[in-house]
């Protein structure tokens, strides 16, 4: 039974979308907090994803910032193909999971198997910091959390009314970065505080605790409250032999539909592009702005540039809802794009502050308000028995496009990250990118469906 108040529902009812779309910022998170099924489901991912941010500093030094490893644009693109691949390829499978699973049960057990994923880790990393367990093990358990991603956005749209998912896309995944920032903070400061045999251990061990709050908060919520609608009746065996026409028919079904496909499209490409700068600001940070040497001082360096970009991810969250009043989320998407491109053109110039700080600010909004639109459209516009598949091919294309980032960063960039030829490359693209998308969507009209 739904725990929403029934004034919540008279006024989603009766206000409509037309008149929601009038109503300022305020009003509108007034309103999405409203919901305690929200609240909740809010509550889980800020919980699961300061853990991320605690269980990433406890893996950080080992992957990228060992004086040893990831110096150079192959390091790190190698380092990234091995995070980001193995989902890529299972990530077929997580989607019929979701449409056919309690998304509740999928956000409780995914977070458990975390814990266990994240002690053992604990325990390898403090006795044999350099066995090769330790990274499949890391592996496994950055799959779970995009599996788990996607239950989060899949179960979003059963605590809402549609004319309030855009103000929900805007503070969900925002509030989630911001809180994995306060979890990697966390962990930065154990690891300063700890001796260094026991810092990482801490911080898998701390991670682990988050991990079983998220999954002990996700038993507010009753088991179907966020769907599946509707469960298929074949075995489970059934359902993985037919896991790739299970697929393709969510590719045609939402090519059909036009406006998700072309979303996620568009954000496959943002996110390309996106990926190969976050590399090259890693390896700026790492080898201009830092001692190559001094693993520590670039660690804080690059913190510092991501850091800087929260603040367009804040921006995002306030103008996105904001501009839905007087724009549709295809033009929203256009304008995104176009300071993305900005962001790119400084970086043509110079690589020190304050032009380098700036470009995060820009390319952080870029990127966050671009991803709340295509979010909201992919909730709003795909009905519920495609969503888990919709939400698993969107973290395929997105895992894949960072792939081909580091591929194409190891080629095309030198050790020290910064080329301004690169970044050329990256501002024509860019608006070449707006321009197919522009193409593709101006004849077509956003139209939220609840179904």
């Amino acid at each position: 039974m739904s725990d929403d108040p029934t004034p919540d529902d008279e006024f989603a009812d009766d206000l409509g979308e037309e008149l929601a779309e009038k109503l300022g910022l305020v009003d509108q998170l007034k309103r999405v907090m409203q919901y305690p099924k929200y609240r909740k489901l809010l509550a889980i991912r800020l919980v699961s994803q300061a853990g991320d941010g605690m269980f990433q500093i406890g893996l950080a030094t080992l992957f990228f910032f060992n004086p040893q490893n990831a110096t150079t644009a192959g390091g790190v693109a190698a380092a990234f193909a091995v995070l980001l691949l193995p989902f890529t390829i299972v990530g077929p499978f997580a989607g019929p999971l979701l449409d056919r699973w309690s998304r509740r049960d999928v956000l409780r057990y995914a977070n458990l198997v975390r814990v266990v994923l994240a002690l053992i880790l604990a325990v390898l990393i403090y006795f044999v910091p350099t066995h090769w367990v330790i990274y499949v093990i890391a592996l496994v358990t950055l799959g779970v959390n995009r599996f788990l991603l996607s239950g989060l956005s899949a179960g979003q749209p059963h605590t809402l009314p549609t004319h309030l998912l855009v103000m929900a896309n805007s503070i969900t995944p925002t509030l989630g970065s911001v809180s994995a920032v306060v979890g990697g903070a966390l962990g930065l400061v154990l690891n300063w505080v700890s001796a260094d045999a026991v810092r990482n251990a801490i911080a898998l061990v701390m991670a682990a605790i988050i991990f079983g709050v998220a999954a002990m908060l996700a038993l507010r919520l009753d088991r179907w409250e966020l769907g599946p609608d509707e469960r298929p009746t074949t075995r489970l065996t059934q359902e993985f032999r037919n896991v790739l026409r299970k697929m393709a028919d969510a590719v045609v079904y939402l090519t059909r539909r036009g406006t998700p496909m072309y979303g996620l499209g568009i954000m496959a490409i943002h996110r390309f592009l996106y990926g190969v700068n976050f590399i090259a600001l890693l390896l700026i940070s790492r080898n201009l702005l830092s001692d190559p040497m001094d693993a520590d001082a670039g660690l804080a360096t690059f913190a510092l540039v991501a850091g800087v970009s929260i603040i367009g991810n804040g921006l995002a969250i306030v103008l996105t809802p904001t501009m839905y009043q007087w724009m549709l989320p295809s033009t929203w998407i256009m304008t995104c794009l176009g300071v993305s491109v900005v962001s790119q053109g400084l970086l043509i110039m110079t690589y020190r502050a304050p032009l380098i700080f700036v470009s995060a600010i820009l390319l952080g909004l870029g990127v966050q308000g671009a991803k709340i639109a295509v979010d909201t459209i992919v909730q709003a516009d795909t009905a519920d028995a495609y969503r888990g598949r919709a939400f698993a091919l969107y973290d395929m294309m997105y895992n894949a496009a960072f792939v081909g980032a580091a591929v194409l960063a190891a080629l095309a960039l030198p050790d020290t990250g910064w080329s301004p030829g690169v970044f050329v490359g990256l501002t024509i693209t860019y608006v070449l990118a707006a321009g197919w998308y522009w193409h593709r969507v101006k004849s077509v009209n956003f139209q939220p469906r609840d179904a």
